[in-house]
């Protein structure tokens, strides 16, 4: 089996070379999609000023089961996944844009992601978004204290009824940020479905503008 199986697959960019630019966005997608589609809400969000780099997963899949299957049956697909996304974070700061002006957003199976990565490998970010998500890990998971997130803006927006995302794990995650220091925006939409609203885009595009306005 391969052990680090997204190594290699593409990115997609959008907006200023790193070099230029005044802050920078990774758009991590769900399941089944890819960065076309998480491109297209940059382009709803996304400042003049950003960049954007969206991540392909291979198979369209960053991981097989389940985010709240059992983490080891996720593996190598999930530490791979995280290895991708800390790759572009290291890219964006080697390019002289420091933490605090890198955003993580994701959707679904990305949004997942963005939450994991960063409670694994907390510091001050610029934002970390999670639309239709919550921390990866079966009911009973106790995520290590590796550090605190030192005031990071943490959007999370869901559905009460999504049917991959039990409301509860939302909850549980807003929680877990604001005990690690997280500066959390946590917003529930009665009857939504697995979707992003107008009112989740207009908060996005609000936290993407606040880092390139710094």
């Amino acid at each position: 089996m391969n052990d680090d199986p997204h190594a290699g697959q593409p990115v997609s960019r959008a907006g200023p070379a790193l070099s230029a630019a005044r802050g920078a966005v990774i758009l991590v997608h769900g399941r089944g999609s890819n960065p076309a589609d998480m491109m297209g809400l940059a382009r709803l969000v996304l400042p003049a000023e950003m960049a954007a780099l969206a991540p392909r997963a291979a198979g369209s899949t960053w991981y097989p089961y389940s985010f709240m299957a059992p983490t080891d049956s996720n593996e190598p697909w999930l530490g791979s996944a995280l290895g991708r996304i800390g790759a572009l974070v290291a890219e964006i700061e080697a390019a002289g844009l420091p933490g605090e002006r890198v955003a993580i957003l994701g959707f679904s199976q990305g949004a997942c992601l963005a939450l994991e990565f960063a409670i694994r490998n907390p510091r001050r970010y610029g934002a970390v978004v999670a639309l239709s998500g919550g921390l990866i890990g079966p009911e009973g998971t106790v995520w290590p204290d590796r550090g605190s997130l030192a005031g990071t803006p943490a959007f999370l927006g869901c559905s009460d009824v999504d049917f991959h995302i039990p409301l509860e794990r939302v909850e549980a995650s807003a929680a877990l940020f604001r005990a690690r220091g997280a500066e959390v925006d946590a917003r529930i939409y009665p009857g939504m479905g697995h979707t992003v609203n107008e009112d989740e885009v207009a908060r996005v595009r609000d936290l993407l503008s606040a880092i390139v306005a710094a």
